[in-house]
């Protein structure tokens, strides 16, 4: 019998349920032993752990974290016995905030806590809402703000409302116009402030099919936001809703961060959650570990098109072959029975366009594709923001591909690109 390593990683206890996989290495110290690429590893407050059979010997076991972060562990996996490798990620601000401590949307907690001062960002994503702006010495101007933060949901928002034209129409909206009033149907509410002990500068709102927990209410639309606003600034979030019966957070972070955006959205997914921050920050291999585990599960009913669709934006970037695959007919499906979803029609356009190899009725199609992706209004992932417009930037003489290159792009310069879903910079405080 072989030596096992018995892997996983340990949240804060006293947190909110809610368990997830990441990826990670098993290597030898030396020339002998067993490598695994690729292991999945329990994380959560008690979670069982992964059990890999190795040779006997000294291992260096690795856990690549959706942040970026890499943590590793020395490992002595003995014969006929079970070693547990155990990763500790418990110093998370506040115990409510641990998933987002795991996906890197907020600092430790001896950061968090400390009475030293950050260093104001340089990426103007990076900072505070109500941060100010530094005097050429480098130094905040010391101007007074009000660090709190009023977050608004938008239960059901019509399709004209998020097309392209409408976002961007919103960026120049003078400071005092309502964008919940704009965007929505008429069923906008202001969220009461979340009651944990980081409630008033980090606060977290939490949703699920129903709506906001605590305070569902409805009739629910195909489109759903969140409008936040402090200091003047506001940040418009696409919602991933509804996410099948997984909560979706929005971390909103009213102080000076060294890590993270000022507003995180994160869906608590034990299966591919994690997989959508590794999207985010483009390692696409990583995420198809997690998305390729559940593949038929994403794909047989398209119960959850959202993740069906994130599963896609993974498989067409990690796949090469210049054939059939055995998901075309998935994202067929995906594109043509959700006409909410402009990811759908973006990923089918792509795929057409990779697959084309000079064939001018693939070509046509994609094109086509492509324009009627944009017609959708907005998509909810920014990669496929970012996919449409590498699209249309392939028809620079096709007036059609020409004028909407120009509004996707304008688009995308008010995008927090670190993020998985579409968050907006409508009105940054400049002051």
């Amino acid at each position: 019998m072989s030596a096992v390593l018995a892997v996983r990683l340990l949240l804060p206890p006293g947190g909110e349920p809610g368990d997830a996989l990441i990826v990670g290495d098993i290597r030898p110290s030396g020339r002998a032993g067993t490598s695994r690429h690729g292991i999945l590893i329990p994380c959560g407050s008690a979670p069982s752990p992964r059990s890999y059979p190795v040779e006997p010997g000294r291992y260096v076991v690795s856990a690549s974290l959706p942040s970026g972060l890499v943590l590793t562990e020395s490992a002595v996996a003995v014969e006929d016995r079970e070693t547990p490798v155990d990763f500790a990620m418990t110093d998370s601000p506040y115990a409510t905030h641990a998933w987002q401590y795991l996906m890197g949307n907020i600092e430790p907690g001896g950061v968090y806590h400390s009475p030293a001062r950050s260093p104001r960002a340089e990426s103007v994503a990076s900072r505070s809402m109500v941060a100010t702006a530094s005097r050429p010495d480098g130094t905040a101007s010391g101007a007074a703000v009000d660090p709190t933060a009023l977050a608004t949901w938008v239960a059901d928002s019509p399709p004209a409302r998020w097309s392209f034209a409408s976002m961007l129409a919103l960026a120049r909206t003078p400071p005092g116009t309502s964008v919940a009033d704009s965007i929505g149907s008429g069923g906008s509410r202001v969220l009461p402030a979340p009651l944990h002990p980081g409630g008033t500068v980090t606060p977290l709102y939490r949703f699920g099919p129903d709506g906001p927990l605590g305070t569902p209410g409805g009739p629910l639309g195909e489109r759903q936001f969140l409008v936040v606003e402090a200091a003047g600034s506001v940040r418009l979030v696409t919602l991933p809703l509804p996410w099948g019966e997984a909560e979706v957070e929005v971390l909103v972070n009213l102080r000076q961060s060294p890590t993270g955006s000022a507003v995180s959205v994160a869906v608590r997914d034990a299966d591919v959650g994690a997989g959508l921050a590794y999207m985010a920050q483009g390692a696409l291999d990583t995420a198809a570990r997690l998305f390729t585990d559940v593949e038929e599960m994403l794909y047989s009913r398209l119960a959850n098109p959202l993740a069906a669709a994130a599963g896609c934006y993974v498989l067409i970037g990690t796949d090469h072959s210049p054939g059939s695959t055995r998901w075309d007919p998935w994202l067929e499906r995906l594109a043509d029975g959700f006409p909410w979803l402009g990811d759908g029609a973006i990923l089918r356009a792509v795929r057409l366009l990779r697959r084309a190899r000079g064939d001018p009725g693939q070509v046509r199609r994609g094109r086509e594709g492509l324009i009627e992706a944009f017609d959708r209004g907005i998509p909810f992932y920014t990669l496929g923001l970012a996919w449409l417009v590498d699209g249309l930037a392939a028809f620079p003489e096709d007036p059609a591909c020409a004028r909407r290159l120009d509004a996707a792009r304008r688009l995308s310069w008010l995008v927090d690109t670190r993020e998985p879903f579409l968050i907006l910079d409508l009105r940054q405080r400049r002051t």
